[in-house]
């Protein structure tokens, strides 16, 4: 899975971060396991979930003794990129 196309014009890093979370919608990932999937160093992951957390897109919650990351609703696009709509196709290759 992926961000929709709508989120992908964002920083590298973020983009990063939101396919990440999209593969682990449901369960979330903590930020070790985030940093093990998104190959930047930990100043510049978290510069990034800081970004993402004040536009609305990811959320942290605690669950125990770990804090879990999520993609907010409506940030994750379809499962089978055979389900991508056509302005969604046409978005995601012109230059806007």
């Amino acid at each position: 899975m992926r961000a929709k196309p709508e989120f992908r014009d964002r920083d590298e890093t973020e983009v990063a971060v939101l396919d990440a979370l999209a593969d682990r919608r449901e369960e979330g990932m903590t930020v070790f396991e985030l940093r093990s999937r998104v190959d930047v160093d930990i100043d510049t992951l978290e510069a990034a979930l800081a970004d993402l957390k004040d536009d609305g897109l990811i959320e942290a919650t605690n669950e125990g003794e770990r804090t879990v990351i999520l993609p907010e609703d409506g940030v994750v696009g379809p499962a089978d990129p055979d389900d991508e709509s056509v302005i969604d196709w046409v978005r995601d290759r012109l230059p806007f």
